[in-house]
């Protein structure tokens, strides 16, 4: 004979209490583990957005991020020479020369962090798709800085007028851009010779970026650098460089996984208890539905079917939760520290489809896991002594 599902359906809302619970234990489940990892998804989409395989970055050898390195400028002159080198309309290489030193700032909750502050020339615009939003450009040789609008966002003191200190450093906000979640911006952007001076590193850069016409002449310009003695420097393609520094996100994946393991077991044992004690209270249905002919497997499918129907509207209801959650609460930009250049990161919190179907899939172990051993009782119930018992 069929599952009787009619019987299980019927038995959903009669027990409402119990049903609603474990609904809600298991929404909560499923909302925290999908919190958890729209916040490694929004880290792992920063270090990801707007980044060209074909752009190479040139750092010193064992340095982990521009804010580790320096090249001094008689290697920059080398670099420029090397083969590879994609040029722009007007036959200039397109070079961008870069410092990167830290300054500490307040955030807007008063705990003070670091910021990139990035020196640049013109040509770094042609590297990265980025626009100004509000205000203005830098000018050239003067204190004046740039800021996204994460970073406008996160920090104190960061609209157009203000002036941003750090110790002797100073800049001017006069702009703020938008570079389309990349992790640009994390950033401020100032003029490359006004932040050698004021962080007195007029001797070199930080890193150099470089952009490549195409993959071959991007490998052939990475050959050129390690090979030659005379630089004795690092390179590769950005996309590589910003897949290392996703070790920030790695901390949080494992954290979401961890936390989710341990209350996904909790949630399977309350599972469990209200499907043991449902079982209980039913001895005299199950015991019927034995006797009209339904055979054990029929019974052990519909408890299992059961408690994976309440697991999934569970999940629903804690994804819905969750994508609320995101969209209101947690709207604006966080940030988590970057653990290799000592500076924070600015992302916002991204739930995708991928996460949500995650979620549910979740849910759906928890209904399984939670449901078998119960329905297995049910299953093995014999119909006498099932009668007597009731």
């Amino acid at each position: 004979m069929a599952v009787p599902l009619k019987y299980n359906l019927r038995n959903l809302f009669v027990r409402k209490f119990s049903t609603g619970m474990t609904i809600l234990g298991v929404a909560l489940v499923v909302m925290v583990f999908l919190l958890v990892l729209s916040l490694a998804e929004g880290v792992r989409k920063t270090l990801t957005t707007n980044v060209s395989p074909l752009n190479v970055v040139v750092m010193r050898v064992g340095a982990q991020s521009d804010v580790q390195s320096f090249i001094e400028n008689e290697r920059f002159a080398v670099i420029q020479g090397l083969p590879g080198i994609a040029r722009d309309a007007q036959g200039q290489p397109l070079v961008s020369p870069e410092v990167v030193p830290l300054i500490n700032v307040p955030r807007k909750d008063g705990k003070k962090t670091n910021v990139v502050v990035r020196g640049v020339l013109p040509a770094a615009f042609g590297l990265r798709p980025m626009r100004i939003v509000e205000g203005r450009m830098f000018r050239e040789g003067t204190s004046e800085a740039i800021v996204s609008r994460r970073t406008q966002q996160r920090f104190a003191g960061m609209e157009i007028g203000d002036t941003v200190k750090a110790g002797s450093e100073k800049w001017t906000i006069v702009g703020v851009f938008d570079a389309n979640g990349s992790p640009q911006d994390s950033e401020i952007w100032g003029d490359l010779h006004d932040v050698q001076s004021q962080s007195k590193r007029t001797g070199g850069y930080s890193i150099v970026r470089v952009r490549t016409p195409d993959r071959a002449a991007r490998d052939r310009f990475i050959a050129a650098v390690k090979g030659d003695q005379q630089v004795k420097l690092d390179a590769k393609p950005e996309d590589v460089y910003y897949a290392e520094q996703m070790g920030t996100a790695k901390p949080l994946q494992f954290l979401a996984y961890f936390v989710g393991i341990l209350m996904a077991v909790g949630a399977s044992f309350g599972a469990m208890n209200t499907m043991y004690a449902q079982v209980s209270a039913r001895t005299r249905e199950v015991a019927t539905l034995r006797a009209l002919g339904f055979r054990r497997w029929s019974i052990l499918a519909s408890f299992i079917l059961e408690s994976v129907l309440i697991a999934l509207i569970g999940g629903a209801v804690g994804a819905a939760l969750a994508v609320g959650i995101v969209n209101t609460v947690l709207s604006d930009p966080t940030g988590t520290n970057n653990f290799n250049t000592f500076a924070e990161i600015l992302f916002n919190f991204r739930l995708t489809p991928e996460l949500i179907a995650g979620g549910m899939v979740f849910s759906l172990a928890i209904g399984l896991f939670g449901g078998f051993f119960p329905a297995a009782r049910a299953a093995r119930l014999k119909i006498v002594n099932a009668l007597r018992e009731a």
